[in-house]
Protein backbone atom coordinates (compact mmCIF):
# COMPACT_ATOMS: atom_id res chain seq x y z
CA UNK A 1 0.00 0.00 0.00
CA UNK A 2 1.06 3.19 -0.78
CA UNK A 3 2.46 5.52 2.56
CA UNK A 4 2.43 9.13 3.44
CA UNK A 5 4.31 10.71 6.27
CA UNK A 6 0.80 11.45 7.91
CA UNK A 7 -0.99 8.66 9.55
CA UNK A 8 -3.45 8.23 6.68
CA UNK A 9 -2.03 6.71 3.97
CA UNK A 10 -2.64 7.33 -0.27
CA UNK A 11 -4.40 4.00 -2.02
CA UNK A 12 -4.81 3.81 -5.54
CA UNK A 13 -7.41 2.70 -7.75
CA UNK A 14 -6.74 -0.90 -8.22
CA UNK A 15 -6.35 -0.94 -3.90
CA UNK A 16 -9.57 0.41 -3.82
CA UNK A 17 -12.00 -2.58 -3.46
CA UNK A 18 -9.28 -4.01 -1.33
CA UNK A 19 -9.19 -1.50 1.21
CA UNK A 20 -13.15 -1.42 1.70
CA UNK A 21 -13.75 -4.92 1.27
CA UNK A 22 -10.81 -6.66 2.76
CA UNK A 23 -10.15 -4.60 5.96
CA UNK A 24 -10.19 -5.36 9.36
CA UNK A 25 -11.76 -2.14 10.25
CA UNK A 26 -16.02 -2.15 9.18
CA UNK A 27 -15.87 1.48 8.78
CA UNK A 28 -13.70 2.94 5.90
CA UNK A 29 -13.31 6.94 5.33
CA UNK A 30 -12.08 7.84 2.73
CA UNK A 31 -10.88 11.17 1.40
CA UNK A 32 -10.25 12.72 -1.60
CA UNK A 33 -7.75 15.82 -2.04
CA UNK A 34 -5.19 16.71 -4.75
CA UNK A 35 -2.31 18.55 -3.88
CA UNK A 36 -3.23 21.71 -5.54
CA UNK A 37 -6.62 21.81 -3.26
CA UNK A 38 -6.75 24.61 -1.00
CA UNK A 39 -9.00 23.42 0.82
CA UNK A 40 -8.48 19.80 0.78
CA UNK A 41 -5.50 21.31 3.03
CA UNK A 42 -8.09 21.92 5.94
CA UNK A 43 -9.46 18.64 6.07
CA UNK A 44 -5.99 16.86 6.05
CA UNK A 45 -4.97 17.53 9.71
CA UNK A 46 -9.11 16.53 10.69
CA UNK A 47 -8.74 13.51 8.98
CA UNK A 48 -4.77 12.69 10.49
CA UNK A 49 -7.01 13.33 13.75
CA UNK A 50 -9.87 10.61 12.98
CA UNK A 51 -7.61 8.01 12.34
CA UNK A 52 -5.90 8.73 15.45
CA UNK A 53 -8.90 8.96 17.65
CA UNK A 54 -10.83 5.76 15.67
CA UNK A 55 -7.56 3.49 15.47
CA UNK A 56 -8.81 0.15 15.51
CA UNK A 57 -12.30 1.03 14.95
CA UNK A 58 -12.01 2.79 11.29
CA UNK A 59 -9.66 2.96 8.60
CA UNK A 60 -8.90 6.45 7.15
CA UNK A 61 -7.12 7.10 3.18
CA UNK A 62 -7.07 9.37 0.89
CA UNK A 63 -7.19 8.98 -2.59
CA UNK A 64 -5.62 12.24 -5.35
CA UNK A 65 -8.10 12.59 -7.48
CA UNK A 66 -5.98 13.78 -10.29
CA UNK A 67 -4.25 10.22 -10.08
CA UNK A 68 -7.48 8.25 -9.51
CA UNK A 69 -10.01 10.21 -11.73
CA UNK A 70 -12.27 6.64 -12.14
CA UNK A 71 -13.03 6.06 -8.99
CA UNK A 72 -13.21 10.38 -8.46
CA UNK A 73 -16.64 9.76 -11.15
CA UNK A 74 -17.41 6.55 -10.15
CA UNK A 75 -19.19 8.21 -7.05
CA UNK A 76 -20.89 11.13 -9.25
CA UNK A 77 -18.25 13.49 -7.27
CA UNK A 78 -17.87 17.01 -9.27
CA UNK A 79 -15.84 19.06 -6.23
CA UNK A 80 -13.27 18.31 -3.46
CA UNK A 81 -12.38 18.44 -0.82
CA UNK A 82 -14.87 15.20 -0.26
CA UNK A 83 -15.16 12.22 2.01
CA UNK A 84 -16.90 9.42 1.59
CA UNK A 85 -17.13 7.19 4.69
CA UNK A 86 -18.39 3.41 3.88
CA UNK A 87 -19.54 0.60 6.52
CA UNK A 88 -18.68 -2.77 5.11
CA UNK A 89 -18.02 -1.71 1.80
CA UNK A 90 -21.28 0.35 1.07
CA UNK A 91 -21.29 4.11 1.19
CA UNK A 92 -23.21 5.40 4.14
CA UNK A 93 -22.00 9.45 4.14
CA UNK A 94 -20.61 11.76 1.95
CA UNK A 95 -19.25 15.17 3.12
CA UNK A 96 -18.50 17.51 0.41
CA UNK A 97 -16.62 20.84 1.32
CA UNK A 98 -14.86 21.69 4.30
CA UNK A 99 -16.14 20.76 7.42
CA UNK A 100 -15.29 21.00 11.24
CA UNK A 101 -14.12 18.17 12.94
CA UNK A 102 -17.14 17.22 14.73
CA UNK A 103 -19.28 16.89 11.59
CA UNK A 104 -16.66 13.88 10.56
CA UNK A 105 -16.27 12.12 13.58
CA UNK A 106 -20.02 12.46 14.40
CA UNK A 107 -20.77 11.15 11.19
CA UNK A 108 -18.31 7.74 11.67
CA UNK A 109 -19.65 7.54 15.45
CA UNK A 110 -23.17 6.84 14.18
CA UNK A 111 -21.72 4.03 11.90
CA UNK A 112 -20.04 2.29 14.58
Amino acid sequence: MSTDTDIVSYVEENEFDVVLNGSEEKIVVVDFTATWCGPCRLVSPLMNQLAEEYKGRAKVVKVDVDSNKPIFKKFGLRSIPAVLIFKDGILAETIVGVSSYEEFSAAVQKLL
